[in-house]
């Protein structure tokens, strides 16, 4: 089986972490050209964050630059054609689920069903304070809203659910959304969060593990959904790779970065499919807006064909 690459969008969320500088810059025509660039070189999806509002403390390392997902996934759908659009990951307890699930719903009704719900716990308190929303019980404010999200996305226009947050019937939502299940992947490398996945999520997104954590990681998302009795429903496990460059880089693009020829890289990335991974989401190291689209371009052409 092959392994499927996606992208986390630049531009759309600028925290220190990997925003490059052009960026700080950069606008909604940027942000179109590379997804673009990624649905024209066969990419699975394009991915965007989620954060309402980010505190002072947080706002030099984090930035205060976040778009919408929705709105900006809404407004690239209208810009591809094929490639899927992934919130990595929204933080749905901050929302009523009713809310979620009417625009979300909406998104991948007006993309053809090209939705992939990423959600995640959050960890930002001041955020969830602004919202009256309990920074504490954000956990178990995840897991009703996952249950309050799947009959509402659902194929029934009245959707219902009776939970200790939420409890709602006899509402209707139209439209309904294109898939007949819109694909739920749960973010978060916790324990908790890895727990979440296995027995609430259709696929797991890790937040920064390691390659070596992985398979770890893997085995123990197998054993709970063996617990469960869910080993034979489908299930895909994600990966973010260190960041890359396709060819020899004539500048310095870092030591973690993975740099090098096409079959080189294509060889390091397979060792993922190896560990049980099925997904990979890659980040370029890149000086400009055309850098990026070439290095996609690049490896769409290059090194996606060998994994």
């Amino acid at each position: 089986m092959s392994l499927a690459c996606g992208i986390q969008l630049p531009v759309q969320s600028q925290s220190t972490v990997y925003a490059e500088p052009w960026e700080a810059a950069a606008g909604p025509e940027d942000l179109v050209a590379v997804a673009r660039a990624a649905d024209l070189a066969g990419f699975d999806y394009v991915a965007c964050c989620d954060h309402v509002a980010v505190p002072r403390r947080l706002a030099a390392a984090m930035s205060t630059v976040w778009y919408d997902p929705v709105a900006t996934l809404a407004y690239l759908a209208a810009r591809t054609e094929r490639v899927r659009l992934l919130s990595h990951v929204a933080v749905v307890g901050l929302r009523h689920p009713l809310v979620t699930a009417k625009q979300y719903a909406t998104l991948d009704h007006l993309s053809g069903g090209r939705l992939v719900l990423g959600v995640g716990a959050g960890h930002v308190r001041e955020e969830f304070e602004a919202l009256g929303v309990d920074f504490g019980r954000r956990g178990a404010v995840l897991d009703e809203c996952l249950d309050a999200l799947r009959a509402a996305l659902g194929p029934e226009e009245f959707p219902e659910h009776h939970g200790k947050l939420h409890d709602f019937r006899g509402l209707g939502q139209r439209p309904r959304p294109a898939q007949p299940l819109v694909p739920v992947w749960v973010g978060g490398s916790s324990p908790a969060a890895v727990r979440r996945a296995a027995l609430k999520g259709d696929g797991w997104l890790p937040q920064g593990d390691p390659r070596e954590r992985l398979p770890g990681q893997v085995e123990r998302i197998k054993r709970l959904r063996g617990e469960a009795g869910l080993a034979g429903r489908p299930f895909t496990v994600g990966a973010i790779t260190e960041p890359l460059y396709v060819g020899r880089p004539a500048w310095d693009v870092g030591r973690r970065t993975l740099a090098g020829p096409p079959g080189a890289l294509a060889e390091s990335l397979r060792a993922y499919r190896a560990m049980g991974v099925d997904q990979v989401q890659v980040r370029f190291r890149c000086r400009s807006r055309s850098e990026l689209t070439d290095q996609i371009a690049a490896f769409g052409a290059d090194v996606a064909p060998r994994l």
